[in-house]
């Protein structure tokens, strides 16, 4: 099954602070923040939405196809995606501009403030699935409100099985433009916050999604996630971690990896369980892309947790 991961491409400068945002939040004062947060450090990682997903699928097994615009900054980050496993040739890069950046600061209980720009993230309407032939299952991750709405109008009228993750972008996405990315998914997927925004700005509750939707998949954090069907409501625990590191791009695994089982023929339970564990291990790392496994390390790890993964 070919894979098509759209979202952004961006550079992540995580930082890192010694304290609790919210314990220099003043509610009296909420109405005027000014606020500046002095950090230990700071790391420049490769990151953005889809090459996070698309990093994990290649781990797993698969060679899926990045479908992104990237700045004239890109060329270093698309060799070492490609030497990951992941197939580049549908980026475009953007002249005059920079790849998309992610500056987000995390304080001791993992709470995170964050800045995006958007850089040449705005050209990604440039794309279409029209022009990189058969796909058998994509993801529309969060990337340009509009090219997000077009690339889920083409999936529609080609028949093509996809994903809608509209993430960060639940904030900035109207009602309208949120209806149009779930209204014809296979799977919309989002965590609990980001659902209770969809809900709220689209009046779309559980039972609307899923008169068009195979599944809705709500994600929960530590909490592990719930797989929401018109039959069936199935509760998949998180995998503890060894070590917490940084939260940035865990959720991105955990998409990457339910994609790779949904690829190899399992079912949502199971595809979810594949995900838990490859949240895990991006969890104990710093960044969405610095960690690695082989499939027998992460089979075996799979294993200790939900027990012999089915062969397929």
């Amino acid at each position: 099954m070919r894979i098509v991961v759209t979202g952004s491409i961006a550079y992540d400068y995580l930082m890192s602070f010694p304290g609790a945002f919210t314990e220099h939040l003043l509610p009296e004062h909420m109405h005027r923040v000014s606020l500046s947060f002095l950090v230990d450090s700071m790391d420049k990682r490769r990151g953005g939405c889809a090459p996070n997903i698309a990093y994990t699928l290649a781990l797993l097994g698969d060679r899926p196809l990045l479908m992104a615009t990237a700045g004239e900054d890109f060329g270093e980050y698309r060799q070492w995606l490609e030497s990951a496993g992941v197939d580049t040739s549908a980026v475009k890069q953007v002249g005059g501009k920079f790849t998309a950046s992610f500056f987000c600061s995390t304080d001791q209980h993992n709470n995170q403030i964050a800045s995006f720009y958007t850089g040449a993230m705005a050209d990604a309407g440039q794309l279409s699935f029209r022009e990189v032939g058969e796909v058998g299952l994509a993801i529309i991750s969060p990337n340009d409100p509009g090219a997000m709405v077009q690339y889920a109008d083409e999936c529609r009228a080609l028949g093509i099985r996809y994903i809608f993750d509209p993430g960060q972008q639940c904030a900035r996405m109207s009602g309208d433009e949120l209806k149009e990315g779930a209204i014809g998914a296979a799977i919309v997927i989002c965590n609990d916050y980001e659902f209770e925004l969809l809900r709220q700005k689209t009046g779309l509750e559980e039972g609307d999604i899923l008169k068009t939707a195979e599944a809705l998949i709500v994600t929960r954090g530590e909490n592990g996630s719930t797989i929401i069907t018109a039959k069936d409501r199935i509760d998949v625990p998180a995998v503890a971690p060894r070590r917490i590191v940084d939260p940035t791009g865990v959720g991105d695994a955990y998409r990457g990896g339910l994609m790779r089982g949904l690829a190899l023929g399992h079912d949502f339970k199971t595809s979810a369980q594949i995900g838990s564990v490859a949240a895990t291990y991006a969890l104990e790392h710093l960044g969405g892309q610095s960690h690695a496994y082989t499939w027998q390390e992460f089979s075996a790890r799979y294993a200790e947790h939900f027990g012999p993964l089915p062969v397929r």
